[in-house]
Order: C-alpha cells, then structure tokens, then sequence
C-alpha cells in the first residue's frame, strides 16, 4: 500500500529544493566573480620599473697645472707644485665631469724639499713643515682648507724622488716629503675648482721662515681624483607620428 505524503514532507522537499538552488545560484555567482575579478586583474596594465640610479664612479680628474714637478721615480705619480696665489685661474685648475650631486675631491698633500746630501750627512737637515692651501670655486669663493704638516731628517723621510733633474742619478733635488690625503666635497654647482697656496712656514734648528709671496712654489700635490654620480640618463624625445 503507497505512502501518502503529508504537509510537512512536501515543505520540506521544497526547502530542500529552494536551498540547492540558492547555492547552485551562489555558486556560478562566485565563479563569475572570480573570473571578472581575474580578468580585471589581467586588463590592468603594469607601471614600468624606474631604472636604478647611476653608480658612483671614482676616477682620475682632469686637471691643469701650472708647474708640473715632474714624474715619481717609486711610484710613477705626476707631482704638481702649488703655488701661493690670490687668483684662481693662477693656481690648479681641476675641471669636474658632469655630475648629479656633490661630487668629491681627493688627493694626496704634501711638503716640498729641498734634499741635501751633505747636509743629512752633517746632521744640519732637519725641517719642520708647515703648509696652509685652499680650495676655490673660480669666483673666489673658498670651500675648504687644507693643512700638511711633518718633519724632515733623512732621506727615508721623502715620499718620492723626482726624475729629470741634474743630480746624481739624474733626480731633482725637489722632492715630496709628508703626505695628508684630503677629502673636500664641492657644491653641486660647480663645474671647476683651484687649488692655491695661502701660506708656507719652515722651522730649521737657527730660524724659522714664513712665506706667503704671491707664485712661490710652496707644496706638492699627487694622485687627484674624483668621485661622482653621473647625471641621469635622458629619455629620447618622442617623434611625432608620420604625417598621412
């Protein structure tokens, strides 16, 4: 004998039913969210990376001297006398690379002596160095000081001999003695500086002697360079389209 379902079976058969398409319809709602979502996510375009920023290179700089002292016979440097002076174009002129930033100017300070022989030999040779330069914009504006100071007794006390001269070995008798590296950073804006000599004093055993006489050799510099950032790059102008 068949069952007859009551009130109660049906409805709930129905609810059954109801709810299987509710999540059926929720179900391809999500998914076609999902793919919309995916697409739009596609469809956006990407920003394009920046490129990185410029090394910093460091290398020799270009530089102009008025007297050269000449060639290191140990090291194989170029010595450059400085000389005392009032005018930046009289003094080393040293021409930055196009730069983004505050470059960095290096080099190597030292005193300048005259090597005697017979004088080491007598024990009569001992001087005390003390040498002031500056550095200048070439409107005469001073970025910075720099000082090189150290004491002469023997020959193991000079940084380098200089070939080219007339003495024995063919040497000068000028040599470098002392050195103090320098570091100076220039304004941005600079695109040249001047290394000048402002004051010289030598204390021997029976005197001391300053000098400030405008042209006097009076220190030695060696091994100038500079560091810098390169400006960026610039992106090529755009052509305009062809004309139909």
């Amino acid at each position: 004998m068949d069952t007859i379902p009551t009130s109660t079976t049906v409805r709930s058969t129905n609810n059954l039913a109801r709810l299987s398409a509710a999540a059926a319809a929720l179900a391809v709602a999500v998914c076609l969210a999902a793919t919309v979502n995916a697409q739009t996510k596609r469809a956006t375009p990407r920003k394009p990376t920046p490129p990185p920023p410029p090394a910093t290179k460091t290398e020799p700089a270009t530089m102009t001297c008025p007297e050269v002292l000449g060639e290191g016979v140990r090291t194989k440097r170029q010595y450059c006398d400085v000389l005392i002076g009032r005018d930046p174009l009289g003094g080393i002129l040293i021409t930055l690379p196009p730069h983004s930033g505050n470059p960095t100017l290096t080099f190597d300070l030292h005193n300048r002596h005259t090597y005697s022989e017979e004088l080491v030999k007598a024990n009569r040779a001992y001087s005390r160095y003390t040498a002031t330069i500056g550095v200048l914009t070439l409107d005469n504006t001073l970025v910075s000081r720099a000082i090189v100071q150290n004491e002469f007794r023997t020959q193991a006390d000079l940084v380098d001999r200089i070939s080219g001269g007339s003495g024995p070995g063919g040497l000068k008798a000028v040599a470098p003695t002392g050195t103090e590296t320098v570091s100076i950073v220039i304004p941005q804006e600079a695109m040249q500086v001047s290394i000048l000599g402002e004051k010289l004093t030598i204390v021997r055993p029976d005197t001391t002697d300053n000098f400030n006489a405008v042209g006097r050799p009076m220190a030695v510099i060696s091994n100038v360079m500079v560091e810098y950032k390169p400006p960026p790059a610039r992106r090529p102008a755009r052509r305009p389209p062809a004309k139909k």
